[in-house]
């Protein structure tokens, strides 16, 4: 069995009508594999207006519009339609990439018809709660988690600090790896432009401290605009730069009233933007892997980041920037300083961070994705499957 034997039903919430690093990668997996000879099939809403084309045979899922977050929307059960596509494709393997209700439907798909599944993971969900005042039910989350990813064949993250830590979670007894990959044709330190900085105000010699990401309070924007204060106070020379929408930007701005906001990126204008900030400030703890932070070392930025799953495998502390516990403020606040106020230090973090991201191949990434399928669908076929689960909790 190769992987031209493989017919793969993708589903996820959000496969392209808002942009995110997830989905990116997604998308550049269905790619590989439709070149490879695989055949694939996306089951994901759908709007009037992506955020991108989708890569691949796109199959529309009912959804919803979240209360207060009406770009994105909840997936909800499969569809009748939708299910008689799904037979007609006959598929050997599914592949759910969130646990929301079109990812529970999709894995009892495959239970009920004898197919393995394999989840990725993305997104740290249980740590969402502690951003809306609701720290108390991580616990629950994580148990609910935990049972849908118990009943998959297997699991994949995207970093091997991620890998251990749903190890730890008890989350799945077969944990894989699928990294991410940088595009070095757009993000590189050759894209850096004094004359696009300039059109901002920010002049040649500033230092520009530089955030990329969705404006939403999970990503630390907190955490970002208290460390920046303390910069303030402390009287260190440098400008912000933000790059990106959402919906918390209205308080990002209150917060940052001498920051430039210089919009949604993507594509050249993106790797442009990134390597023309002087370092890279990333507070978040729910990422899996940290996009931002590979394609900010690519482009030859030092990155201070928090000490949390993802950044801890793609920074080295003090060699190609710094990690910091989480919510250590003034922690930020010191390693931001010795970067902006240290240009020797800068420069020699920023290429050690571009000599660190050569590592990072898209086609070698899903290359070993596609292993890990074949793998699954061979157990499967020799009577392999999910464990049962035990009889004590």
């Amino acid at each position: 069995m190769d992987v031209t034997d493989l017919r793969i039903a993708l589903f996820s919430g959000n496969y392209n009508y808002v942009r995110d690093g997830a989905n990116q990668a997604l998308n550049r997996l269905v790619g590989y594999l439709l070149k490879q000879g695989a055949a694939v099939r996306v089951y994901s809403p759908k709007v009037d207006s992506p955020a991108f084309p989708a890569t691949g045979d796109l199959v529309g899922v009912p959804a919803l519009p979240i209360p207060g977050r009406a770009e994105y929307r909840v997936p909800l059960m499969l569809s009748p339609r939708a299910k008689r596509d799904l037979h007609r494709f006959a598929p050997n393997l599914i592949h759910v990439s969130a646990p929301e209700i079109l990812g529970h439907s999709a894995v009892s798909f495959g239970r009920r018809n004898g197919l393995p599944v394999i989840a990725s993971v993305h997104t740290r969900f249980e740590t969402y709660p502690r951003y809306y005042g609701l720290a108390f039910l991580e616990p629950a989350v994580t148990a609910l988690l935990r049972r849908f990813y118990r009943r998959c064949d297997a699991i994949v993250a995207p970093s091997d600090s991620m890998a251990q830590l749903l190890r730890d979670q008890r989350m799945n007894y077969d944990v894989g790896i699928w990294s991410r990959g940088v595009d070095r044709e757009i993000f590189s330190p050759e894209k850096r432009s004094l004359e696009w900085r300039r059109s901002l105000g920010i002049a040649d010699d500033d230092v520009v401290i530089g955030f990329v990401g969705r404006l939403v309070m999970e990503k630390g924007l907190d955490v970002f605009a208290d460390a920046i204060e303390q910069l303030e106070q402390r009287g260190v020379r440098h400008r912000v730069l933000v790059i990106g929408e959402g919906p918390a930007r209205e308080w990002f701005q209150r917060r940052l009233p001498n920051a430039v906001f210089a919009g949604f990126q993507a594509g050249p204008d993106l790797g442009r933007a990134v390597a023309s900030m002087d370092l890279l400030f990333n507070p978040s703890v729910t990422e899996t892997f940290g996009n931002v932070t590979l394609e900010a070392m690519a482009s030859g930025l030092p990155v201070v980041a928090a000490i949390a799953t993802g950044s801890e495998s793609l920074v080295t502390d003090a060699v190609t920037g710094r990690l910091i516990r989480p919510g250590a403020i003034s922690r930020f606040a010191d390693a931001l300083q010795d970067y902006a106020t240290d240009p020797q230090q800068r420069a020699a973090a920023g290429q050690a961070g571009a000599r660190a991201a050569d590592r990072y191949s898209w086609d070698a990434i899903n290359g070993t994705l596609a292993n890990t399928y074949l793998r699954i669908v061979r157990q499967r076929a020799a009577g392999g499957g999910p464990p049962r689960p035990s009889p004590v909790p």
